[in-house]
């Protein structure tokens, strides 16, 4: 496992652009990723503005998104079936899996899944 590289959960994008610094320096000059289901989750809020709108897609322009595959798909399954999580959840844990890198993300519910390298952030 690479530790520069990381697969980032929603709510930490959420922080990043919510502006945390620590969570910033953190992740400086790491090799960082998301799931599809970020990209949709980030973009598909129902009171988004276009300004942020388009610091969304500007900042995920930065980053390597993951779409799905048959492998993630498979896993996902398994995932959800053994560890009763969102399927969006079981999504974004499957890539973490697949390319065999480290989730950051600070939902405690991610501790149902087995395997899955998890580093949580917790800001304050």
């Amino acid at each position: 496992m690479n530790g520069d590289k990381l697969l980032l959960d929603t709510n930490i994008v959420l922080s990043l652009l919510g502006g945390d610094t620590t969570l910033s320096d953190f992740l400086f000059e790491k090799e960082l990723h998301i799931s599809f289901i970020t990209e949709m989750e980030l973009l598909s809020y129902k009171h988004i503005t276009v300004k942020e709108q388009k610091a969304i897609k500007q900042f995920i322009k930065e980053l390597f998104i993951i779409d799905i595959n048959d492998a993630i798909k498979t896993k996902a399954i398994t995932l959800r079936k053994t560890s009763n999580i969102k399927l969006s959840d079981a999504i974004i844990a499957a890539s973490s899996l697949w390319l065999n890198i480290p989730l950051v993300s600070a939902d405690k519910q991610l501790s149902k899944v087995k395997g899955v390298k998890i580093i949580y952030y917790q800001n304050g």
